[in-house]
């Protein structure tokens, strides 16, 4: 373990997460957590993961606030808006640490390090498929479709898609799948394609549990659908359909978990 290189990730991590705060990309506890995902992912993984890392950040945040008062009224149902939150921090990049931080310890031998690699490609091709699908999705000039039955619904509904949402997640998974595949050593059209198709399947795994599975309220005030168990006058709203424990954050991390197999499978099979 090189102390220097997590000195330096620290230092490094400290200066972005401070410009994402002062921006308001991030609220102060996930300024905490991302100063955390940083020093880990680049400490441990090496300045590859942190390009990686870094790529996802920096995209999602200027996307968050790409044509924001169009987006505003889909914004509404999100549990959570764009200044991001300790539990919206590690929902997205916690994984990658945890990998980041285990490719360090454990022996060569038991998990050969192309797998840790990959798996933490699927885990950023993912969260970053899915951010640039919520971001730029909800601005298609056509209605969403429930992931399950085809259904029309309102915009920013949990498990809506439409055809610009899914090719958007098809091209920011693309995208980390190229850049990894630029900065290291591993087959490049492996990577792309390793990046492609795990964020694509996380991003899509993401809508299905959102349909599904993840718990919707109702908002008596606003009369409509929302993740949002509070609303920002402290007013409770009423648990609609979905588990109880399986919120945005949960569906974000299983969703990573899908993506993270499906990106180590394609670099294993094809390598």
């Amino acid at each position: 373990m090189d102390i220097s290189q997590l000195i330096f990730a620290f230092v490094l991590s400290a200066l972005i997460v401070t410009l994402a705060y002062w921006r308001g990309s991030l609220s102060a506890s996930g300024a905490l957590g991302a100063l955390i995902i940083g020093t880990l992912t680049f400490g441990f993984g090496g300045w590859q993961w942190g390009v990686l890392l870094g790529v996802f950040f920096v995209s999602s945040s200027l996307l968050s606030h790409f044509k924001e008062a169009e987006k505003k009224a889909a914004a509404e149902k999100f549990d959570k808006g764009h200044r991001r939150d300790m539990g919206q921090v590690m929902a997205n990049g916690g994984l990658g640490a945890v990998l980041a931080t285990l490719s360090t310890f454990v022996p060569d031998t038991v998990v050969p390090t192309a797998s840790w690699f990959f798996m933490f490609l699927g885990v950023m091709a993912t969260v970053t498929a899915d951010t640039w699908a919520t971001e730029l999705g909800t601005l298609s000039k056509q209605p969403p479709r429930l992931i399950t039955n085809r259904k029309i619904v309102e915009v920013g509904t949990s498990g809506g898609v439409s055809p610009l949402g899914t090719a958007v997640s098809l091209l920011g998974g693309l995208v980390i799948g190229l850049v990894g595949g630029l900065i290291t050593e591993y087959r490049f059209l492996i990577t792309a394609l390793a990046g492609a198709l795990g964020g694509l399947a996380g991003s899509l795994i993401d809508s299905l549990l959102g349909a599904t599975v993840q718990q919707i309220y109702y908002s008596d005030a606003r009369q409509k659908e929302t993740e949002k168990k509070i609303e920002l006058d402290g007013t409770p709203n009423r648990p609609l359909r979905g588990w109880s424990w399986m919120n945005n954050d949960m569906v974000n991390l299983i969703s990573s978990i899908v993506g993270s197999l499906i990106a180590v499978v394609v670099g294993i099979l094809f390598s």
